[in-house]
């Protein structure tokens, strides 16, 4: 949530670089179908390289089916995410009529899911889609039902700046409290990377609009009893200057999401 590690950090092991040959580590026997709910407001300078990054994973095995929620921007992103539209079978796009946050975009995404496993996938350059795939092994392999992507799994403490440090003390505050309420074992609560079966999507109940959304998924799955499992990914923080979003006033609204409901 307000973590910014240093533009070349990465929490995981070394990522081939995109325009190298990569490999997708699922079987070959179990092809399948991978829901990706992209929301977006206001990231023209980023949106397609993020989406060109989400669909090199694709492979024989992997089909997308990637939903494009266009949250009231006011930049071009909405000339953007068409252009993907019509240059990406995959690609779908839905036009909110006005911006109404994160949570709201995410849950307009969830209502429509077509595939067997489902992410959401931020539009900027924060993370890396190549981690998604790593992520399905666990669903794949019957090890879970749902996966977080843990920012902070092998990352030192030493290796951070003093604003690193502040944000990542803020990240793992709000981690800590809703594994109080949870009894969940989570590193980052708030990646923004979770990856689920498309059944337990279908039973989430979720009415947040902005970032508390995060909290209220965490708190709804473990109420489900599903099969949770974390596992590292890599994460390139931005600052505000670059578009970053989430606020403090954000960090109270989760906790008290965490606190109050469900």
């Amino acid at each position: 949530m307000f973590i910014y590690p240093s533009s070349d950090a990465t929490f995981s092991n070394h990522l081939t670089p995109l325009n190298q040959t990569w490999i997708s580590p699922i079987p070959s026997a179990q092809a399948v179908t991978f829901s990706i709910v992209v929301p977006i407001f206001n990231e023209a300078a980023t949106l397609r390289q993020c989406i060109e990054n989400l669909m090199a994973i694709r492979s024989e095995t992997l089909e997308l089916d990637v939903h494009l929620i266009n949250d009231g921007s006011t930049d071009s992103s909405s000339e953007t995410a068409a252009e993907l539209e019509s240059e990406f079978e995959e690609i779908r796009v839905t036009n909110m009529p006005h911006n109404v946050g994160k949570g709201a975009a995410v849950r307009t995404g969830f209502e429509d899911v077509r595939g067997d496993y489902v992410a959401i996938q931020d539009a900027d350059l924060e993370y890396d889609p190549r981690d998604l795939v790593g992520l399905l092994e666990p669903l794949i392999n019957d090890e879970a039902d749902v996966v977080f992507g843990s920012r902070f799994i092998d990352r030192p403490w030493s290796s951070m700046n003093w604003r690193q440090r502040i944000h990542c003390f803020g990240n793992r505050s709000l981690t800590w409290l809703s594994n109080l309420k949870t009894q969940l074992k989570l590193t980052d609560m708030e990646t923004c990377y979770k990856v689920f079966r498309q059944d337990v999507v279908e039973q989430l109940k979720l009415d947040e609009n902005r970032f508390a959304i995060e909290p209220q998924i965490t708190s709804q799955i473990s109420k489900l009893g599903v099969r949770v499992v974390e596992r590292p990914i890599s994460y390139h923080g931005r600052g505000y200057g670059e578009g970053k979003k989430i606020g403090i006033r954000d960090a109270f609204r989760a906790a008290y999401c965490i606190l109050f409901r469900n």
